[in-house]
Parts: C-alpha cells; sequence; structure tokens
C-alpha cells in the first residue's frame, strides 16, 4: 500500500514539476504534449487557484507559485497517508486489533 502511494505521488509530482518548467520557461502552447500537460494538472491546481498571482517574467515566461504550493500540498498529504498506513500496520501487527 505504501508503494502505491508513493507512485501516486510520484506521479502527480512529475505531471506538477514539469508543468511548472514547462511554464516557467515559456513552452508553446500550441505543442499537443504542452496542451495535454496542462489540461491534465489543470484538475489537481483547481483547489489552489487565486492564492498566488502568476507573474510574467518576460512575455511569456511564468512564475507559477500555484504549482509550487500544490506539489507541496500533494506531497505532504501523501506523507500524511504513508504514515497513516505505516501506524495502523505497525498497530495491527502487534496484535493490538
Amino acid at each position: 500500500m505504501i508503494i502505491f502511494i508513493n507512485f501516486i505521488v510520484g506521479v502527480i509530482a512529475f505531471f506538477l514539476g514539469f508543468r511548472f518548467l514547462f511554464r516557467l520557461f515559456g513552452a508553446s502552447e500550441n505543442a499537443p504534449f504542452v496542451r495535454w500537460l496542462y489540461a491534465t494538472t489543470e484538475p489537481l491546481l483547481n483547489p489552489f487557484s487565486g492564492i498566488f498571482p502568476a507573474p510574467a517574467l518576460q512575455g511569456r515566461y511564468v512564475v507559477e507559485f500555484t504549482t509550487l504550493v500544490a506539489l507541496l500540498v500533494y506531497m505532504f498529504i501523501g506523507y500524511l497517508f504513508v504514515q497513516l498506513v505505516m501506524a495502523i500496520s505497525n498497530y495491527t501487527e502487534r496484535g493490538n486489533f
């Protein structure tokens, strides 16, 4: 179960990390992969939209702080789930069920 949680959090972190880098370096939104990545990660960012502005550095180069916040929150939630699973499995393994 812990491996599954880490895998899911890793996939989310991977996609959000790439989104952050693509926005930072001004990747063309006309590219199919970039369009797909933005569309795929958008639902993950919706709970955090509007928290921080996304300042443009020079034209297309954008620092998307919302993506960084979402990345940290999802990683923290994953950590909490892993700790919960470890605590429950440790509790039941000792026979304290």
